[in-house]
């Protein structure tokens, strides 16, 4: 079955950086775009990045531009989270997530999701 793994969450201070991977396994994944998702509590899930199939294309939420590079590896079917200059209102869970097909930035388009690594940026 399909599988997402996501990895490499932990508590940082603000200004540090972290990178987020992301090993997908039980499907084709260089048919699949990719994309980075995170969920404050008491908040919707919501868009950070996502990737199309060869990593050509990308696009960001405008709360992380500048900040957070998306990429991906399809020989070795991965996906990474590049994080710097963090600030505590980045504090979420982070998920991994796959849909076939072209890339969109909406949480519902996407059919396979990982179960998250936590993410906390201390002040």
């Amino acid at each position: 079955q399909v599988q997402l793994v996501e990895s490499g969450g932990g508590l940082v201070q603000a200004g540090s950086s972290l990178t987020l991977s992301c090993a997908a396994s039980g499907l084709t994944f260089s048919v699949y775009a990719m994309g980075w998702f995170r969920q404050a509590p008491g908040k919707d899930r919501d868009f950070v990045a996502t990737i199309n199939w060869s990593g050509s294309n990308t696009a960001y939420a405008d709360s992380v531009k500048g900040r957070i590079t998306i990429s991906r590896d399809n020989a070795k079917n991965m996906v990474y989270l590049q994080m710097n200059s963090l600030k505590p209102e980045d504090t979420a869970v982070y998920y991994c997530a796959a849909k076939y097909g072209a890339w969109a930035p909406t949480n519902y388009l996407y059919t396979y999701w990982g179960q998250g690594t936590q993410v906390t940026v201390s002040s």
